[in-house]
């Protein structure tokens, strides 16, 4: 490890470029942080509750927040080596010299900040709960990599997302509209946020022999290949069951069985998960991330119809 610092160190990272800056934002994971949002605000639409301003907020607020997340994970995760040149996933700009680590990290920081103006307007219109929501999700998006107990190396990712990028993103977005948090709203996070940790699992289920060189303990790394693929199928049927459970309670109407529409997009991502391992689960990811995208949009129209 300190070989290959030391390797980036000797020489100046270049001018960080908007490309560069677009590689490290990741561009194709802030599905994670505007889908809750989008769900949240199709609900609370369909209720007669929505309000647009609480709802931009909201979305802005959450996307700043992942990409901050993404800029600390950058930099604490070539720091602690877990990046490496052994890397099987997409290039990262600290670990590949392209921005300088402490330029990385500050971007992170400078998110947050951000994420944080937006907050005292959500806390203006929502209250105290939103502050309490703010500082947590904020402290959280550091500590998955960063700080004394990085969650991220100690099992806890895939809650951490299940809890800040579903069921936390999704009620909170809809309380600063409703004033209020309903049922519909708390079922309605469960599909979101197990989809969002599907994420976590795939990239946890590549990166597996590079995590266990690092010390890094993800739930893969615990419990095995095995473990992982169980997962990531239990969070799928979850994410398809919730629809029934809302029209069963009738919560709903019939229009939230729109995300069976997106089942034919499981089908290369769970063929990857079951079958391969490593580098080849790189395009398991992208299938992921085009799932929740479209299982996002269509859960959110069939909850905005009545």
């Amino acid at each position: 490890m300190s070989t290959l610092v030391s390797s980036h160190s000797d020489a100046a990272p270049p001018r960080p470029t908007l490309k560069t800056w677009l590689m490290a934002v990741r561009p194709k994971t802030l599905t994670a942080g505007a889908v809750p949002v989008l769900v949240a605000t199709a609900l609370a639409y369909g209720e007669g509750v929505g309000r647009l301003l609480p709802a931009l907020a909201a979305l802005l607020g959450a996307v700043l927040i992942q990409i901050g997340t993404n800029f600390i994970n950058d930099y604490y995760d070539f720091k602690k080596g877990a990046d490496t040149e052994e890397r099987l996933g997409p290039k990262r700009v600290t670990q590949s010299g392209l921005i300088a680590p402490a330029t990385v990290l500050m971007g992170g920081l400078t998110c947050f900040a951000l994420a944080t103006l937006v907050g005292v307007y959500l806390v203006a219109v929502g209250g105290w709960p939103i502050v309490a929501i703010g500082v947590m999700s904020l402290l959280c998006g550091y500590a998955y990599t960063g700080g004394p107990y990085p969650l991220g190396y100690h099992g806890l990712g895939d809650l951490f997302v299940l809890i800040f990028f579903g069921i936390v993103a999704v009620t909170g977005t809809y309380y600063v509209q409703a004033g209020t948090v309903g049922p519909a709203a708390w079922w309605a996070s469960l599909p979101v946020g197990a989809i969002g940790t599907c994420l976590i699992v795939v990239n946890n289920q590549r990166d597996a022999s590079t995590d266990v060189k690092a010390g890094k303990r993800t739930v893969v790394v615990r419990f095995g290949a095995g473990f992982g693929r169980a997962e990531y199928v239990l969070l799928l049927l979850a994410s398809y069951a919730t629809p029934f459970v809302l029209f069963a309670k009738g919560l709903t109407s019939g229009w939230v069985f729109l995300p069976l529409l997106s089942l034919p997009l499981v089908v290369t991502p769970l063929r990857l998960m079951l079958k391969s391992e490593g580098a080849a689960l790189n395009p398991a990811l992208g299938a992921t991330a085009k799932l929740q995208l479209v299982f996002g949009l269509l859960f959110a129209l069939g909850l905005f119809l009545r």
